[in-house]
């Protein structure tokens, strides 16, 4: 199992993934990643309002058992 998993919107997938594993990143939880962030599930929206709704459910889940679930389950 994977130990973290980043939860995030955006419409530029490839530079926000870029942009995590700089050294120089600001975030305080990716720049405590150690080695580089990884792409291992995606869903795609038609609105920023949904997929912020979307980012926020799983958020709430708070748990790494069930999001390790949903990534096996629906590989992109």
């Amino acid at each position: 199992m994977i130990d973290k998993y980043y939860i995030g919107s955006t419409s530029d997938i490839e530079a926000r993934i870029f942009e995590h594993n700089k050294p120089s990143h600001k975030s305080k939880f990716t720049r405590k990643q150690v080695g580089e962030w990884n792409l291992v599930y995606k869903e795609k929206f038609k609105t920023n309002s949904e997929a912020r709704k979307r980012e926020n459910q799983i958020k709430r889940w708070k748990s790494k058992i069930k999001i390790a679930e949903l990534v096996e389950h629906s590989r992109f």
